[in-house]
């Protein structure tokens, strides 16, 4: 009687594992229907590049973030208190001109290397 109760335990134990499989295998066909979709969708479209991550490269984008909020600062003083719209103008075509060319002399890159 032992034995009949040991093959009728491993049986259950089968079938709750053939159940459990059959589960995982529904779920790894939902997932791959959904990445085949998303894929069909955005295939096309360029993938983003990776965001450094090191200290350097933290110090860059806080110093680019100060720059570039200082440009729109000094942008929206003279907005609001420019007298006319030539000088507003001027103002936001310097600063749409500077602001890369500064940017580039802040990283302390090479030009060409």
């Amino acid at each position: 009687m032992a034995a009949g109760e040991r093959a009728r335990r491993r049986a259950e134990r089968e079938r709750e594992a053939a159940a459990a499989a059959a589960v995982r295998a529904a779920e790894a066909e939902k997932v791959a229907r959904r990445r085949r979709r998303v894929e069909r969708l955005t295939g096309w479209l360029p993938r983003p590049h990776s965001r450094q991550s090191g200290t350097l490269a933290a110090r860059r984008r806080h110093s680019a973030g100060l720059a570039i909020a200082f440009v729109l600062a000094v942008n929206l003083m003279f907005w609001l208190a420019g007298t006319g719209w030539a000088a507003r103008a001027l103002v936001l075509l310097l600063s749409l001109l500077a602001t890369p060319i500064v940017l580039h002399l802040m990283s302390k890159r090479p030009l060409h290397g």
